[in-house]
């Protein structure tokens, strides 16, 4: 049941840490709308609108939208909020963080809070290099934390379960490294705001939703 509470915030995190089981959850409990950079992305290209167009053309080209582009559709985004957002992906440098509060400063908002999830690499690692896949219906499993009824098949059809290609050590020790690089000054630049917190998102999903609950319910 959401409460009346207009909340505002930033969900920071790497890959695994739990963002996609905390969202939802923020989303029930306070009416947000859960803002993803990779939805908006599409949400914005499918809407045929001038914007839409314009963000498209550059991915057409294979560059990367700039940080102006990002920040008119940022703009758009919170602007249909009404009760409230919480922004996952965006801002990822300093620069876009500065221009974030520029953005909010004008609409006469302000951020409740800044939130990072915080889990060892090394954990990381075993979480999302043990997961399984069921490719045609997207159920997932682990290994370790979830496993299915019988090894590497999937529990409603019997069918082959597989990995993501992605989902190996190699290619995300490259990911976290660039999500450190990226993360560090943006914590130094919210800490000084008085925004940021940290999080153990080592723990359960319920331990780690109730340390977020404690912080947006200060």
């Amino acid at each position: 049941m959401a409460t009346d509470k207009s909340v505002k915030l930033i969900l920071i995190g790497p890959p695994g840490a739990g963002k996609g089981t905390v969202a939802p959850k923020l989303k029930d409990d306070y009416g947000v709308t859960h803002l993803s950079t990779g939805d908006m992305l599409r949400s914005v290209i499918l809407s045929g609108l001038p914007l839409g167009k314009k963000i498209k053309a550059v991915m057409d080209e294979g560059k990367l939208v700039d940080d102006e582009l990002m920040g008119e559709m940022i703009l758009a985004a919170i602007q249909d909020c009404e009760r409230g957002f919480l922004l996952d992906g965006f801002p990822r440098n300093e620069k876009q963080a500065e221009m974030l509060q520029n953005i909010l400063e004008k609409e006469g908002l302000k951020l409740n809070a800044v939130i990072q999830l915080a889990v060892e690499d090394d954990l990381l690692v075993e979480r999302i290099c043990g997961r399984l896949v069921h490719s045609q219906s997207g159920r997932t499993y682990h290994e370790k934390f979830a496993p299915p009824k019988v090894p590497m098949k999937d529990d409603v059809t019997g069918e082959d379960l597989c990995r993501r290609s992605d989902d190996n050590e190699l290619t995300l020790r490259k990911r976290l490294d660039t999500y450190h690089t990226q993360t560090a000054p943006l914590v130094d630049f919210y800490s000084k705001l008085g925004l940021h917190s940290k999080v153990d998102a080592s723990l359960t999903p319920a331990e780690v939703y109730a340390q977020v609950k404690t912080i947006l319910d200060k």
